[in-house]
Protein backbone atom coordinates (compact mmCIF):
# COMPACT_ATOMS: atom_id res chain seq x y z
CA UNK A 1 0.00 0.00 0.00
CA UNK A 2 2.79 2.47 0.92
CA UNK A 3 4.40 1.53 -2.90
CA UNK A 4 1.34 2.02 -4.41
CA UNK A 5 0.53 5.15 -2.88
CA UNK A 6 4.43 6.47 -3.48
CA UNK A 7 3.76 5.59 -7.16
CA UNK A 8 0.33 7.42 -7.53
CA UNK A 9 1.69 10.64 -6.03
CA UNK A 10 5.01 10.42 -8.76
CA UNK A 11 2.56 10.49 -11.25
CA UNK A 12 0.29 13.50 -10.53
CA UNK A 13 -2.49 12.15 -9.09
CA UNK A 14 -3.47 10.30 -5.57
CA UNK A 15 -5.69 7.52 -4.69
CA UNK A 16 -6.70 6.41 -1.05
CA UNK A 17 -7.83 3.17 -0.74
CA UNK A 18 -10.15 2.63 2.31
CA UNK A 19 -10.20 -0.78 3.57
CA UNK A 20 -13.53 -1.60 5.72
CA UNK A 21 -13.49 -1.86 8.87
CA UNK A 22 -15.54 -4.84 10.47
CA UNK A 23 -17.49 -2.86 13.38
CA UNK A 24 -18.45 -0.69 10.18
CA UNK A 25 -20.07 -3.75 8.20
CA UNK A 26 -22.01 -4.98 11.21
CA UNK A 27 -23.75 -1.96 11.63
CA UNK A 28 -24.77 -1.70 7.54
CA UNK A 29 -26.32 -4.99 8.36
CA UNK A 30 -28.34 -4.10 11.04
CA UNK A 31 -29.51 -0.55 9.19
CA UNK A 32 -30.51 -3.26 5.98
CA UNK A 33 -32.57 -5.52 8.07
CA UNK A 34 -34.57 -2.87 10.03
CA UNK A 35 -35.05 -0.90 6.90
CA UNK A 36 -36.45 -4.58 5.53
CA UNK A 37 -38.31 -5.16 8.85
CA UNK A 38 -40.35 -1.62 8.52
CA UNK A 39 -41.04 -2.02 4.59
CA UNK A 40 -42.58 -5.72 5.43
CA UNK A 41 -44.66 -4.49 9.03
CA UNK A 42 -46.23 -1.32 7.04
CA UNK A 43 -46.99 -3.36 3.83
CA UNK A 44 -49.06 -5.76 6.25
CA UNK A 45 -50.66 -2.91 8.06
CA UNK A 46 -51.77 -1.40 4.68
CA UNK A 47 -53.08 -4.49 3.31
CA UNK A 48 -55.04 -5.79 6.60
CA UNK A 49 -56.66 -1.73 6.33
CA UNK A 50 -58.08 -2.09 2.94
CA UNK A 51 -58.96 -5.86 3.65
CA UNK A 52 -61.19 -4.44 6.48
CA UNK A 53 -62.58 -1.34 4.86
CA UNK A 54 -63.98 -3.90 1.89
CA UNK A 55 -65.31 -6.00 3.90
CA UNK A 56 -67.25 -3.50 6.11
CA UNK A 57 -69.02 -1.76 2.96
CA UNK A 58 -69.82 -5.29 1.59
CA UNK A 59 -71.45 -6.43 4.85
CA UNK A 60 -73.61 -2.90 4.95
CA UNK A 61 -74.28 -2.77 1.26
CA UNK A 62 -75.47 -6.58 0.21
CA UNK A 63 -75.63 -7.51 -3.51
CA UNK A 64 -78.94 -9.24 -5.09
CA UNK A 65 -79.17 -11.34 -7.09
CA UNK A 66 -82.10 -11.30 -10.01
CA UNK A 67 -83.83 -14.99 -9.93
CA UNK A 68 -84.86 -15.04 -13.05
CA UNK A 69 -82.32 -13.94 -15.81
CA UNK A 70 -84.24 -14.51 -18.78
CA UNK A 71 -86.73 -11.77 -18.01
CA UNK A 72 -85.92 -8.22 -16.91
CA UNK A 73 -87.08 -4.84 -15.99
CA UNK A 74 -84.84 -3.63 -18.65
CA UNK A 75 -82.98 -1.36 -15.87
CA UNK A 76 -79.33 -1.17 -15.53
CA UNK A 77 -80.44 0.36 -11.63
CA UNK A 78 -82.53 -2.72 -11.04
CA UNK A 79 -80.78 -3.78 -7.74
CA UNK A 80 -78.41 -1.29 -7.02
CA UNK A 81 -76.78 -0.61 -3.37
CA UNK A 82 -76.58 2.66 -1.46
CA UNK A 83 -73.15 3.71 -2.06
CA UNK A 84 -74.02 3.72 -5.95
CA UNK A 85 -77.81 5.81 -5.28
CA UNK A 86 -77.67 8.76 -7.25
CA UNK A 87 -80.21 11.11 -5.17
CA UNK A 88 -80.22 11.44 -0.70
CA UNK A 89 -83.47 13.34 -0.17
CA UNK A 90 -82.53 16.16 1.88
CA UNK A 91 -82.75 16.94 5.85
CA UNK A 92 -85.98 19.04 5.48
CA UNK A 93 -87.55 17.05 2.68
CA UNK A 94 -86.88 13.76 4.57
CA UNK A 95 -87.81 14.92 8.09
CA UNK A 96 -91.33 16.60 6.37
CA UNK A 97 -92.60 13.41 4.57
CA UNK A 98 -91.05 11.37 7.63
CA UNK A 99 -88.31 10.15 5.66
CA UNK A 100 -90.50 8.95 3.24
CA UNK A 101 -88.60 6.83 0.43
CA UNK A 102 -89.80 5.39 -2.85
CA UNK A 103 -88.56 2.77 -5.63
CA UNK A 104 -89.85 3.50 -9.31
CA UNK A 105 -89.86 0.19 -11.10
CA UNK A 106 -87.91 0.46 -14.51
CA UNK A 107 -90.64 -1.27 -16.51
CA UNK A 108 -90.15 -2.35 -20.29
CA UNK A 109 -91.06 0.74 -22.67
CA UNK A 110 -94.57 -1.20 -24.08
CA UNK A 111 -96.06 -0.39 -20.36
CA UNK A 112 -95.19 3.52 -20.99
CA UNK A 113 -93.16 5.71 -23.19
CA UNK A 114 -93.77 3.55 -25.99
CA UNK A 115 -97.27 5.36 -25.97
CA UNK A 116 -95.49 8.95 -25.57
CA UNK A 117 -95.25 8.82 -29.18
CA UNK A 118 -98.65 10.86 -28.95
CA UNK A 119 -98.01 14.08 -27.32
CA UNK A 120 -101.65 14.06 -26.19
CA UNK A 121 -100.97 11.37 -23.83
CA UNK A 122 -98.67 13.30 -21.58
CA UNK A 123 -101.22 16.69 -22.45
CA UNK A 124 -104.64 15.33 -21.91
CA UNK A 125 -106.83 15.79 -18.78
CA UNK A 126 -105.97 11.92 -17.91
CA UNK A 127 -102.36 12.60 -17.91
CA UNK A 128 -101.96 12.55 -14.17
CA UNK A 129 -100.39 8.84 -15.07
CA UNK A 130 -97.39 10.23 -17.19
CA UNK A 131 -96.72 13.69 -15.13
CA UNK A 132 -96.13 11.60 -11.58
CA UNK A 133 -93.82 9.35 -13.39
CA UNK A 134 -91.96 11.73 -14.19
CA UNK A 135 -91.46 13.89 -11.29
CA UNK A 136 -90.82 10.88 -9.20
CA UNK A 137 -87.76 9.98 -11.40
CA UNK A 138 -85.92 12.99 -10.54
CA UNK A 139 -87.39 13.45 -6.91
CA UNK A 140 -85.24 13.30 -4.09
CA UNK A 141 -87.48 10.48 -2.20
CA UNK A 142 -87.14 8.35 -5.12
CA UNK A 143 -84.40 5.68 -4.16
CA UNK A 144 -82.65 3.26 -6.62
CA UNK A 145 -82.22 0.72 -3.73
CA UNK A 146 -85.55 -1.35 -2.99
CA UNK A 147 -84.53 -3.02 -0.09
CA UNK A 148 -85.27 0.92 1.74
CA UNK A 149 -88.10 2.14 0.07
CA UNK A 150 -91.37 2.54 1.42
CA UNK A 151 -93.63 2.23 -1.47
CA UNK A 152 -93.11 1.00 -5.23
CA UNK A 153 -94.47 3.39 -8.19
CA UNK A 154 -95.85 1.52 -10.85
CA UNK A 155 -95.46 3.33 -14.12
CA UNK A 156 -98.23 1.85 -16.42
CA UNK A 157 -100.07 4.43 -18.71
CA UNK A 158 -103.15 2.99 -19.04
CA UNK A 159 -105.04 5.87 -20.76
CA UNK A 160 -103.09 7.23 -23.77
CA UNK A 161 -104.42 4.35 -26.33
CA UNK A 162 -107.30 6.85 -28.03
CA UNK A 163 -109.96 5.68 -30.17
CA UNK A 164 -109.57 6.45 -33.73
CA UNK A 165 -113.53 6.96 -33.72
CA UNK A 166 -114.19 9.25 -31.31
CA UNK A 167 -110.72 10.29 -30.10
CA UNK A 168 -111.59 9.36 -26.58
CA UNK A 169 -109.08 7.48 -24.49
CA UNK A 170 -109.92 3.72 -25.16
CA UNK A 171 -108.80 1.45 -21.75
CA UNK A 172 -110.23 -1.88 -22.46
CA UNK A 173 -106.44 -3.00 -22.23
CA UNK A 174 -105.92 -1.25 -19.27
CA UNK A 175 -106.83 -4.39 -16.65
CA UNK A 176 -104.32 -7.28 -18.71
CA UNK A 177 -101.31 -4.12 -19.27
CA UNK A 178 -101.69 -3.77 -15.75
CA UNK A 179 -101.88 -7.37 -15.03
CA UNK A 180 -98.99 -8.04 -17.15
CA UNK A 181 -96.85 -5.02 -15.21
CA UNK A 182 -97.88 -7.42 -11.78
CA UNK A 183 -96.77 -10.34 -13.65
CA UNK A 184 -93.06 -9.10 -14.58
CA UNK A 185 -92.21 -7.23 -11.07
CA UNK A 186 -94.12 -9.97 -8.55
CA UNK A 187 -91.68 -12.96 -10.92
CA UNK A 188 -88.60 -11.08 -10.86
CA UNK A 189 -88.72 -9.37 -7.62
CA UNK A 190 -89.84 -10.15 -4.13
CA UNK A 191 -91.14 -7.21 -2.74
CA UNK A 192 -95.05 -7.59 -4.66
CA UNK A 193 -95.10 -11.47 -2.78
CA UNK A 194 -93.85 -9.98 0.52
CA UNK A 195 -96.52 -7.20 0.85
CA UNK A 196 -99.14 -9.05 -1.43
CA UNK A 197 -98.79 -5.40 -3.38
CA UNK A 198 -99.71 -3.39 -0.60
CA UNK A 199 -96.83 -1.04 -0.33
CA UNK A 200 -97.37 -0.75 -4.52
CA UNK A 201 -98.31 2.72 -6.43
CA UNK A 202 -100.60 2.18 -9.09
CA UNK A 203 -102.01 5.47 -10.96
CA UNK A 204 -105.93 5.34 -12.04
CA UNK A 205 -106.74 9.25 -13.42
CA UNK A 206 -109.96 7.77 -15.61
CA UNK A 207 -113.70 8.21 -14.78
CA UNK A 208 -113.97 5.77 -12.29
CA UNK A 209 -110.67 5.44 -11.24
CA UNK A 210 -109.53 1.60 -11.16
CA UNK A 211 -113.09 -0.14 -11.98
CA UNK A 212 -111.19 1.07 -15.73
CA UNK A 213 -114.82 1.63 -17.07
CA UNK A 214 -116.34 5.32 -18.30
CA UNK A 215 -119.95 4.00 -17.55
CA UNK A 216 -120.50 3.73 -13.84
CA UNK A 217 -122.50 0.69 -14.56
CA UNK A 218 -120.47 -1.17 -16.25
CA UNK A 219 -117.39 0.03 -14.15
CA UNK A 220 -119.19 -1.23 -10.74
CA UNK A 221 -120.58 -4.24 -12.15
CA UNK A 222 -116.54 -5.15 -13.54
CA UNK A 223 -115.06 -3.89 -10.44
CA UNK A 224 -111.61 -3.06 -8.97
CA UNK A 225 -108.98 -5.80 -10.52
CA UNK A 226 -108.44 -8.37 -7.77
CA UNK A 227 -104.90 -7.83 -7.97
CA UNK A 228 -105.07 -4.57 -7.38
CA UNK A 229 -107.11 -4.33 -3.77
CA UNK A 230 -104.51 -4.35 -1.30
CA UNK A 231 -102.60 -2.20 -3.75
CA UNK A 232 -102.87 1.92 -2.99
CA UNK A 233 -104.15 3.85 -5.90
CA UNK A 234 -103.95 7.35 -7.61
CA UNK A 235 -107.13 8.23 -8.67
CA UNK A 236 -109.33 11.48 -9.59
CA UNK A 237 -112.51 9.46 -8.72
CA UNK A 238 -113.84 10.21 -5.86
CA UNK A 239 -117.10 10.41 -3.94
CA UNK A 240 -118.04 10.49 -0.09
CA UNK A 241 -120.55 7.39 0.24
CA UNK A 242 -119.67 4.39 -0.61
CA UNK A 243 -118.46 3.49 -3.63
CA UNK A 244 -117.34 0.13 -5.52
CA UNK A 245 -114.66 2.02 -7.43
CA UNK A 246 -113.38 3.45 -4.44
CA UNK A 247 -113.43 0.75 -1.98
CA UNK A 248 -109.10 0.47 -2.07
CA UNK A 249 -106.83 2.20 0.01
CA UNK A 250 -106.55 5.43 -2.16
CA UNK A 251 -105.18 8.64 -2.89
CA UNK A 252 -107.49 11.39 -4.80
CA UNK A 253 -105.69 13.48 -7.23
CA UNK A 254 -106.91 16.13 -9.33
CA UNK A 255 -106.85 15.66 -12.87
CA UNK A 256 -104.16 17.34 -15.08
CA UNK A 257 -103.77 20.42 -16.34
CA UNK A 258 -100.83 21.74 -18.19
CA UNK A 259 -99.20 24.26 -15.97
CA UNK A 260 -97.41 26.20 -19.30
CA UNK A 261 -101.11 26.32 -20.86
CA UNK A 262 -102.50 27.85 -17.38
CA UNK A 263 -99.39 30.57 -17.18
CA UNK A 264 -99.64 31.73 -20.85
CA UNK A 265 -103.67 32.33 -20.14
CA UNK A 266 -102.39 34.39 -16.68
CA UNK A 267 -99.95 36.40 -18.40
CA UNK A 268 -102.66 37.41 -21.08
CA UNK A 269 -105.35 37.94 -18.49
CA UNK A 270 -104.20 38.39 -14.59
CA UNK A 271 -106.18 36.24 -12.59
CA UNK A 272 -107.47 39.18 -10.36
CA UNK A 273 -108.11 41.79 -13.66
CA UNK A 274 -111.75 42.53 -14.71
CA UNK A 275 -114.21 39.84 -15.65
CA UNK A 276 -116.80 41.09 -18.49
CA UNK A 277 -118.22 37.58 -18.42
CA UNK A 278 -120.60 36.17 -15.30
CA UNK A 279 -121.30 32.55 -15.51
CA UNK A 280 -119.96 30.57 -18.04
CA UNK A 281 -119.71 26.93 -19.68
CA UNK A 282 -117.75 25.07 -22.50
CA UNK A 283 -118.24 21.43 -23.21
CA UNK A 284 -120.77 18.93 -24.26
CA UNK A 285 -124.22 19.85 -23.98
CA UNK A 286 -126.96 17.69 -25.48
CA UNK A 287 -130.13 19.06 -26.92
CA UNK A 288 -132.13 15.82 -25.92
CA UNK A 289 -130.87 14.11 -22.54
CA UNK A 290 -130.16 11.01 -23.85
CA UNK A 291 -126.96 10.28 -26.48
CA UNK A 292 -126.41 7.52 -29.15
CA UNK A 293 -125.57 5.52 -26.30
CA UNK A 294 -129.09 5.53 -25.37
CA UNK A 295 -127.79 6.73 -21.72
CA UNK A 296 -128.12 9.82 -19.87
CA UNK A 297 -124.99 12.11 -20.05
CA UNK A 298 -124.03 13.94 -17.01
CA UNK A 299 -127.28 12.21 -15.37
CA UNK A 300 -129.30 15.06 -18.21
CA UNK A 301 -127.82 18.01 -15.81
CA UNK A 302 -126.06 20.20 -18.91
CA UNK A 303 -129.16 19.22 -21.26
CA UNK A 304 -130.92 21.04 -18.11
CA UNK A 305 -128.13 23.86 -18.27
CA UNK A 306 -128.62 24.50 -21.72
CA UNK A 307 -132.49 24.65 -22.15
CA UNK A 308 -132.89 26.78 -19.23
CA UNK A 309 -130.15 29.32 -19.25
CA UNK A 310 -128.48 29.33 -23.06
CA UNK A 311 -130.52 32.61 -23.79
CA UNK A 312 -129.95 34.46 -20.29
CA UNK A 313 -127.67 37.42 -20.89
CA UNK A 314 -126.00 36.43 -17.68
CA UNK A 315 -124.74 32.68 -18.86
CA UNK A 316 -121.71 32.58 -21.74
CA UNK A 317 -122.51 28.89 -22.73
CA UNK A 318 -121.02 27.18 -25.27
CA UNK A 319 -121.15 23.46 -26.78
CA UNK A 320 -118.09 23.47 -29.32
CA UNK A 321 -114.88 23.12 -28.84
CA UNK A 322 -112.52 26.05 -29.11
CA UNK A 323 -108.68 25.82 -28.46
CA UNK A 324 -108.05 29.21 -26.55
CA UNK A 325 -111.37 28.33 -24.17
CA UNK A 326 -109.14 29.37 -21.06
CA UNK A 327 -109.06 32.78 -22.20
CA UNK A 328 -112.83 32.64 -21.49
CA UNK A 329 -112.16 31.26 -17.95
CA UNK A 330 -109.63 33.77 -17.60
CA UNK A 331 -112.26 36.37 -18.12
CA UNK A 332 -115.67 34.83 -15.94
CA UNK A 333 -116.32 35.40 -12.53
CA UNK A 334 -118.48 32.03 -12.20
CA UNK A 335 -117.55 28.80 -13.98
CA UNK A 336 -120.12 25.41 -13.90
CA UNK A 337 -119.09 22.86 -13.11
CA UNK A 338 -121.17 19.79 -13.69
CA UNK A 339 -120.83 16.23 -13.45
CA UNK A 340 -120.36 14.07 -16.51
CA UNK A 341 -120.10 10.70 -16.79
CA UNK A 342 -117.91 11.00 -13.97
CA UNK A 343 -118.37 13.63 -10.68
CA UNK A 344 -115.37 14.76 -11.26
CA UNK A 345 -114.48 17.77 -14.20
CA UNK A 346 -111.25 19.36 -15.22
CA UNK A 347 -112.79 22.74 -15.43
CA UNK A 348 -112.52 22.38 -11.23
CA UNK A 349 -108.47 22.63 -11.73
CA UNK A 350 -109.08 24.96 -14.51
CA UNK A 351 -111.50 27.18 -13.14
CA UNK A 352 -109.22 27.40 -9.93
CA UNK A 353 -106.14 27.89 -11.54
CA UNK A 354 -107.49 31.12 -13.24
CA UNK A 355 -108.96 32.87 -10.80
CA UNK A 356 -113.14 31.84 -11.73
CA UNK A 357 -115.34 30.68 -8.69
CA UNK A 358 -116.23 27.02 -9.60
CA UNK A 359 -119.67 26.54 -9.37
CA UNK A 360 -120.02 22.37 -8.85
CA UNK A 361 -122.84 20.58 -9.36
CA UNK A 362 -121.68 16.91 -8.79
CA UNK A 363 -124.05 15.24 -5.69
CA UNK A 364 -121.41 13.68 -3.54
CA UNK A 365 -118.07 14.48 -5.15
CA UNK A 366 -115.31 14.27 -3.10
CA UNK A 367 -112.95 16.69 -3.70
CA UNK A 368 -108.88 16.36 -4.05
CA UNK A 369 -106.21 17.81 -1.44
CA UNK A 370 -109.19 18.88 0.99
CA UNK A 371 -106.48 19.14 4.09
CA UNK A 372 -104.70 22.16 1.90
CA UNK A 373 -107.42 23.41 -1.00
CA UNK A 374 -110.18 25.06 1.38
CA UNK A 375 -112.60 23.96 -1.09
CA UNK A 376 -115.84 25.56 0.59
CA UNK A 377 -114.08 29.08 1.13
CA UNK A 378 -113.09 29.08 -2.74
CA UNK A 379 -116.15 27.18 -4.31
CA UNK A 380 -119.71 27.26 -4.26
CA UNK A 381 -122.09 23.73 -4.47
CA UNK A 382 -125.54 23.42 -5.93
CA UNK A 383 -127.10 20.40 -5.49
CA UNK A 384 -128.67 18.20 -8.81
CA UNK A 385 -131.83 18.89 -7.90
CA UNK A 386 -131.20 22.52 -7.27
CA UNK A 387 -130.44 23.35 -10.80
CA UNK A 388 -133.25 25.21 -11.82
CA UNK A 389 -132.41 27.63 -8.38
CA UNK A 390 -129.19 28.51 -10.15
CA UNK A 391 -129.77 32.25 -11.06
CA UNK A 392 -130.97 33.05 -7.41
CA UNK A 393 -127.72 31.41 -6.30
CA UNK A 394 -125.26 33.13 -7.98
CA UNK A 395 -127.32 36.42 -7.17
CA UNK A 396 -127.26 35.64 -3.78
CA UNK A 397 -123.81 34.96 -3.72
CA UNK A 398 -122.64 38.47 -5.69
CA UNK A 399 -124.84 40.27 -3.48
CA UNK A 400 -123.03 39.79 -0.04
CA UNK A 401 -119.81 37.27 -0.07
CA UNK A 402 -118.12 37.48 -3.74
CA UNK A 403 -114.88 39.99 -3.17
CA UNK A 404 -114.30 37.84 0.04
CA UNK A 405 -114.28 34.27 -2.12
CA UNK A 406 -112.32 35.30 -4.85
CA UNK A 407 -109.92 36.68 -2.57
CA UNK A 408 -109.72 33.30 -0.94
CA UNK A 409 -109.52 31.99 -4.57
CA UNK A 410 -106.52 34.19 -5.75
CA UNK A 411 -104.28 32.76 -3.04
CA UNK A 412 -101.18 31.03 -5.15
CA UNK A 413 -101.31 28.22 -2.56
CA UNK A 414 -104.98 26.80 -4.28
CA UNK A 415 -103.29 27.10 -7.71
CA UNK A 416 -99.81 25.25 -6.88
CA UNK A 417 -101.67 22.55 -5.29
CA UNK A 418 -103.71 21.39 -7.99
CA UNK A 419 -101.16 21.31 -10.95
CA UNK A 420 -98.26 18.82 -11.55
CA UNK A 421 -95.05 20.20 -12.24
CA UNK A 422 -92.27 18.07 -14.43
CA UNK A 423 -90.17 17.96 -11.78
CA UNK A 424 -91.66 18.44 -7.90
CA UNK A 425 -92.02 21.82 -6.46
CA UNK A 426 -92.81 22.07 -2.82
CA UNK A 427 -96.57 22.74 -2.36
CA UNK A 428 -97.56 21.54 -5.87
CA UNK A 429 -99.94 18.62 -6.63
CA UNK A 430 -97.47 15.48 -6.98
CA UNK A 431 -95.95 16.92 -3.36
CA UNK A 432 -99.67 16.54 -2.00
CA UNK A 433 -99.35 12.68 -2.72
CA UNK A 434 -96.20 12.64 -1.04
CA UNK A 435 -97.22 14.29 1.85
CA UNK A 436 -100.56 11.55 1.21
CA UNK A 437 -98.08 8.45 1.38
CA UNK A 438 -96.17 9.94 3.94
CA UNK A 439 -99.19 9.13 6.22
CA UNK A 440 -99.66 5.51 5.34
CA UNK A 441 -96.31 4.68 6.15
CA UNK A 442 -97.82 2.02 7.94
CA UNK A 443 -98.93 -0.28 4.79
CA UNK A 444 -95.01 -0.03 3.96
CA UNK A 445 -93.77 -3.45 4.65
CA UNK A 446 -90.05 -2.73 5.00
CA UNK A 447 -91.21 0.43 7.84
CA UNK A 448 -92.99 -2.12 9.09
CA UNK A 449 -90.32 -5.03 9.73
CA UNK A 450 -87.67 -2.54 10.60
CA UNK A 451 -89.93 -1.14 13.36
CA UNK A 452 -90.74 -5.22 14.57
CA UNK A 453 -86.89 -5.92 14.19
CA UNK A 454 -86.04 -3.14 16.91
Amino acid sequence: LMELERTSKSRGFYVRMKIPHRSHNKQDKIKSFCYRYFKWVLWVLLSLYFFASHLITSSQNPKVSVSNPKHSLHSNVLFETNTTRSRTSSPNVSAELNGLKIYVYDLPSKYNSDWLSNERCSNHLFAAEVAIHRALLSSDVRTLDPFEADFFFVPVYVSCNFSTVNGFSAIGHARPLMASAVQIISSEMPFWNKSSGSDHVFVASHDFGACFHTLEDVAIKDGIPEFLKKSIILQTFGVKFRHPCQDVENVLIPPYIRPRSIQSTMEMFPINGKRDIGVFFRGKMEVHPKNVSGRFYGKGIRTVIWHKYSRSPEFYLKRHRFPGYQTEIARSTFCLCPLGWAPWSPRLVESVALGCIPVIIADGIRLPYSSTVRWEDISLTVAEKDIHKLVQVLQHVSATNLSEIQRNLWDPVNRQSLLFNEHIQRGDATWQILVSLSQKLHLSYNRRSTMISS
